[in-house]
């Protein structure tokens, strides 16, 4: 009996798993294999949101393999040491494992290879699972990797992406291998009240819903904050419960304005993927310096504070951030909002904010979330990095009628639509009524402090 591991990490499904079905291909019997890393928790990164997700995830796919007669095999301890210790309790040859990019993916790869060669078993590690495309695939000319988005997409559209694969009939687990018992997200404390089941299963019914009427109008609202037309597909693209080479395919066979956007939204997350490839200390240094010097947490714990509770006065950017609290989740648009507002308007290290971001979000990782606060900061790979984004201008634009703040901001529930986005500029009376707060800066004098750090001034 030949005997194979496939080792899940950020690629929780079944459907279109190219390690699983390699491994299948080969050996008679295959353990798939999870391993609660202790090196996760101690890094900060298992926290409340992404714990109860990462379990509806576990048991959606345990579930999945026991319609196919197999069962997912859960250990917790550091992987390297789990991964050889199954190996060596049921014969297995052959480990199976997706590609990451990250520091930490990229050391647990090396490190499993060492390892289980001493033991005689062969580490195969596959690409384009957690991503459409592997990084480093397509390069430019004289460099490792792409520093501007619309080159690569270019580049990234012309490539032929793998085959799908389908999902497996049967699985056979050896009888030998156990584990321990899954995690439940009723296991957790402090989970935010709106966060979203986990699961293969729920994200695909998410995808198939969202694409029935939502996918042809997407290019034409994906930036309506009030209507709320995004897929809300992140998560299960950051646990891998659905596969991006998939979601491609399908959103190329219905073609239309709507499909090509959100074709290009999975092609960003390629790009930071190939970024951070190239350049893994971008997680947490800056990519491109602007030599600023960012107000500290101690210099601007007030404003810190007010920002992440959501009162800073602007309601587009403190409707934002009470929707991460209670959802874990933030729309896009709102995303780059906060995050300007943080980074250039109050000129806070945008490390700090992206730290917050991870602390909630259910799809925060390290490459797009650092990336993407790169991005806004100016210190990434935009190519106009001293924007800087006008939480009031933003606000008429994408929640003209403030159903988006009414939503999230219920203090201001009856400022009628003209002033919802500058509830300062209501009569005295009126504004003296509500329990909101001041704007915490004036927008011009942000701006100048940022333009002088900047030398723009």
């Amino acid at each position: 009996m030949t005997v194979a591991v496939v080792l899940f990490t950020s690629d929780l499904r079944v459907h279109d798993h190219p390690p699983l079905r390699a491994a299948l291909a080969w050996a008679d019997e295959v353990v798939p294999l999870f391993v609660r890393d202790p090196g996760v928790h101690a890094a900060g990164f298992d926290v409340p949101n992404r714990s109860a997700f990462l379990a509806d995830c576990l048991t959606d796919l345990d579930a999945s393999l026991r319609r196919c007669g197999g069962r997912l095999v859960v250990r917790k301890g550091p992987v390297v040491q789990e991964v050889c210790a199954v190996a060596a309790e049921c014969g297995a040859t052959e480990v199976h494992l997706a590609a990451g990019v990250t520091g930490y993916a990229h050391r647990r790869e090396e490190q499993l290879r060492d390892a289980l060669r001493g033991q005689g078993v062969a580490l195969h590690v596959h690409d384009s699972v957690i991503t459409a495309l592997a990084p480093g695939a397509v390069t430019p000319a004289g460099n490792d990797h792409f520093a501007v988005f619309t080159p690569y997409f270019r580049r990234w559209s012309q490539e032929r992406l793998r085959d799908v694969c389908p999902a497996p009939r049967v699985v056979r687990v050896p009888d030998a291998v156990q584990g321990e018992p899954l995690p439940s997200r009723d296991e957790l404390s402090d989970i935010s009240p709106g966060l979203p089941t986990g699961g293969e299963g729920p994200g695909r019914d998410r995808f198939n819903r969202w694409s029935r009427g939502g996918l042809s109008a997407y290019e034409d609202r994906h930036d309506d904050l009030a209507g709320d037309a995004t897929s809300r597909l992140s998560p299960y693209l950051h646990f891998g419960a659905l596969s991006p080479v998939e979601l491609v395919q399908r959103a190329r066979e219905r073609g239309g304005p709507g499909a090509e956007a959100f074709v290009r939204q999975l092609c960003w997350r390629d790009f930071h993927h190939q970024v951070l490839a190239a350049r893994p200390d971008a997680s947490g240094q800056d990519y491109r310096t602007r030599h600023d010097r960012w107000r500290t947490e101690d210099e601007a714990a007030e404003d810190i504070a007010a920002w992440r509770e959501g009162r800073t006065g602007y309601p587009v950017v403190d409707a934002a951030m009470r929707q991460l609290l209670h959802e874990g989740w933030m729309h896009n648009r709102a995303r780059l909002l906060v995050a300007s507002f943080l980074a250039k308007t109050l000129y806070v290290d945008w490390r700090i904010g992206a730290r917050h971001f991870l602390d909630l979000l259910v799809d925060g990782d390290i490459v797009n979330n650092q990336l993407n606060w790169q991005w806004v900061a100016g210190t990434g790979t935009d190519t106009r990095p001293h924007r800087v984004l006008n939480p009031v201008v933003q606000g008429k634009r994408f929640d003209p009628a403030g159903g988006y703040v009414r939503r999230w901001v219920p203090e201001l529930s009856d400022v009628p639509d003209a002033r919802i986005h500058e509830p300062w500029r209501l009569p005295e009376e009126e504004r003296a009524r509500l329990d909101y707060p001041q704007p915490l800066i004036d927008l011009g004098e942000g701006l100048a402090r940022f333009k002088h750090a900047r030398g723009r001034d």
